[in-house]
């Protein structure tokens, strides 16, 4: 298992952009998949994307298409995620996560996550 630490969240006004970051331990990270989910207050965790091992495929939630870029770097051990045109509605708390599934979009394929951290969009 990987242990992973996000960062980057804030307080954001409207249409402004903000990118989460997502240090992992250990040696094994490009053998993950890693995801983004998160938690808004009083809803439940959700989806939010996913990127595979390599790169090669990425997979957004639909109300995050366009807006909503997944990366990594796997020299760094780090996954990012991107957000712009940022929304009230996407005030949450965010967490990475990993899977070693090739093609996770569900909470319950991945296997390590992150405490999480919060992003507020301001009206």
């Amino acid at each position: 298992q990987v242990q992973l630490v996000e960062s980057g969240g804030g307080l954001v006004q409207t249409g402004g952009s903000l990118k989460l970051s997502c240090l992992a331990s250990g040696r094994t990270f490009a053998l993950y998949s890693m995801g983004w989910f998160r938690q808004a207050p009083g809803k439940e965790r959700v989806f939010v994307a996913t990127i595979s091992w390599n790169s090669y495929n990425t997979y957004y939630a639909d109300s995050e298409k366009g807006r909503f870029t997944i990366s990594r770097d796997n020299a760094k051990n780090t996954v990012y995620l991107q957000m712009n045109s940022l929304k009230p509605e996407d005030t949450a708390v965010y967490y990475c996560a990993a899977s070693k599934e090739p093609k996770p979009t569900m909470e319950r394929y991945f296997s390590s996550w992150g405490q999480g951290t919060q992003v507020t969009v301001s009206s």
